[in-house]
């Protein structure tokens, strides 16, 4: 079993990454969120590793945080889920957004991973959901508030209530999040934020 690598960046590629560990180079398997946080190739890392044997190959799946690789294990244990549909789940999300999008059933933003399907992304919030402990996704118990408190928005906020308005013309909890925080990020007039106004710019943000 290989736990990490700790070595040099010598290259970096679509999906994976060539690791010099003691001049001996190991392809790792990658999420695009942890691709994107790499060091420059030349600089050093440490990446926590799955190992997957099959009868046609041997992987492996790497994270930059015990964190990360934990919530990777979780997902794989997953009836018809393996490690590359696990990989491409963590490719379109954060791992904090899929514990949300777990937290609150949001199985919308689940299925934007590649091969994954309504009825995988409902398989993994129904296996997944009891496997976190309520301190992953915050504080306590998933309800309202919290999830006000995970957009960092009071219950009465007026951009909470784009999000519920959101989530009421069927689009997903994080999906809606995401287009809220993209329409809040900028200064806004006063005039502009009111709940009807981040309304029509998160929509915006949708197209």
């Amino acid at each position: 079993m290989i736990s990490f690598l700790s070595g040099i960046i010598e290259q970096i590629g679509e999906s994976t990454a060539v690791i010099d560990v003691g001049g001996v180079g190991f392809e790792v398997f990658l999420p695009a969120d942890t691709l994107s946080r790499l060091p420059a190739v030349g600089e050093t890392v440490r990446l926590y590793t799955y190992f997957n044997v099959t009868q046609d190959a041997m992987r492996l799946y790497g994270f930059l945080s015990r964190d990360d690789l934990d919530i990777f294990k979780k997902l794989i244990t997953v009836s018809g889920l393996g490690p590359k549909g696990g990989q491409a789940i963590l490719s379109v999300m954060t791992p904090e957004e899929l514990r949300f999008a777990i937290a609150t059933g949001d199985t919308r933003s689940i299925t934007a991973a590649p091969g994954v399907g309504k009825k995988l992304a409902e398989r993994i919030v129904l296996e997944l959901k009891d496997k976190f402990k309520d301190e992953d996704f915050g504080t306590g118990p998933v309800t309202d508030d919290a999830i006000a408190a995970a957009a960092h928005m009071s219950a009465d906020d007026p951009g909470k209530e784009a999000v519920d308005a959101l989530i009421a013309l069927g689009y997903g909890a994080q999906e809606a999040l995401r287009a809220v925080r993209a329409a809040t990020s900028a200064p806004l007039p006063e005039e502009s934020k009111d709940t009807e106004s981040i309304l029509k710019a998160a929509l915006k943000e949708m197209i």
